[in-house]
């Protein structure tokens, strides 16, 4: 299992579009994905799991992968976080 923390930079955070952005990002990878704020865990695989965690600018996300691409699907999921979700 791998994690790593990133903190959220945007101006929304991760909601709406930037989550849609995400979760299609994780989906793309074969592991396992889950994003932590918090004491809250979710499925990166899941809008409604994502956007459940109320993720605003300035919050600190853990994002833990699990499986044979899990180091592209971290290092994947952080590159979309600093090029702001390509708004």
């Amino acid at each position: 299992m791998l994690t790593k923390n990133i903190t959220i930079q945007n101006t929304v955070g991760l909601h709406a579009r930037p989550a849609t952005y995400f979760i299609q990002k994780a989906n793309s990878y074969k592991s396992s994905i889950w994003v932590e704020n918090s004491d809250r865990r979710a499925n990166a695989k899941s809008l409604l799991g994502v956007l459940s965690l109320g993720i605003a600018k300035g919050d600190i996300i853990t994002i833990l992968a699990d499986g044979v691409d899990e180091q592209d699907a971290v290092d994947g999921l952080i590159d979309l976080i600093l090029k702001g979700f390509n708004d």
